[in-house]
C-alpha cells in the first residue's frame, strides 16, 4: 500500500493513530495478534517489520553486520539505518522485552529439566 501524496488534518492524523495504538493493544493474547497482523499487513510488510526487529536484537547481541546481513537477507544500509535507531525508547523496549521472554524461556526449561 502507498502512501498517499495529500496530507491529513493533523488533528484527524493524532486521532487514527491513537485509535490504531489502543486497538493494538487491546489484543488479548498472541493468537489475536497473530490474527490481526496476518490480516491487516502484508506479507513484506510483516517481514519488514520482522527484519527490523531481529536487526535490533542481534546488533544488541553483538553479531557482526556481515552475520546478520548473510542471514537477514538485508543490506549494510539497512542495519546501518536500524542501528541509529538503536538508542531510542521504543527499540529498547522492545529489545528488552525479547530478552526478558529469552531469559525466562531459558529457565523454564531448567527448571523443567530440575523437575523431572
Amino acid at each position: 500500500m502507498r502512501t498517499s501524496e495529500q496530507k491529513l488534518n493533523p488533528s484527524l492524523k493524532r486521532q487514527i493513530i491513537k485509535t490504531f495504538i489502543q486497538a493494538v493493544a487491546d489484543l488479548k493474547d498472541y493468537d489475536e495478534t497473530d490474527i490481526f497482523i496476518k490480516d491487516f499487513f502484508t506479507k513484506a510488510e510483516t517481514e519488514t517489520f520482522a527484519k527490523r526487529l531481529a536487526i535490533a536484537y542481534w546488533l544488541k547481541k553483538k553479531r557482526s553486520y556481515t552475520n546478520i546481513k548473510n542471514n537477514l537477507k538485508v543490506s549494510s544500509a539497512t542495519i546501518a539505518e536500524v542501528s541509529s535507531l538503536m538508542e531510542r525508547k521504543g527499540f529498547k523496549l522492545i529489545v528488552k522485552k525479547i530478552e526478558a521472554e529469552e531469559w525466562a524461556s531459558k529457565w523454564n526449561q531448567k527448571i523443567r529439566r530440575f523437575i523431572k
